[in-house]
């Protein structure tokens, strides 16, 4: 679903605090950094600092990357997003399953009183 499509139905995602480039640029400095040292530790701390980025996030962005990279075990970028429209649409199902029945009800109510 679009950015658009979820306006529509009054869902907006959560505003981007850094921009795309920065984010592949943070991301493959620490993978630049892990490679050429042989440490896993340290890299993201330095590369945050270094940005300006907040490490917890810079840490989210390359645990993404491995997982979709299958270096890592997770559900992948794709796959999340899968899985958050399908919830929409079992969210947006059973409020349809809901009033269908409300209906039902009130339709039965009317037939048993006349």
């Amino acid at each position: 679903m679009e950015t658009s499509d979820l306006a529509k139905i009054g869902v907006m995602p959560a505003p981007k605090k850094y921009p795309d480039e920065v984010r592949e640029r943070a991301v493959r400095m620490v993978l630049e950094i892990r490679e050429e040292s042989g440490q896993r530790q340290g890299a993201i701390a330095r590369v945050a600092d270094r940005l300006g980025v907040n490490r917890e996030t810079l840490r989210n962005w390359v645990k993404q990357v491995e997982v979709d990279g299958g270096k890592r075990p997770g559900a992948s970028t794709v796959d999340g997003q899968r899985i958050a429209q399908l919830e929409r649409e079992v969210r947006e199902l059973r409020r349809a399953n809901e009033i269908l029945r409300a209906a039902s009800a009130f339709f039965a109510r009317e037939l048993c009183a006349t």
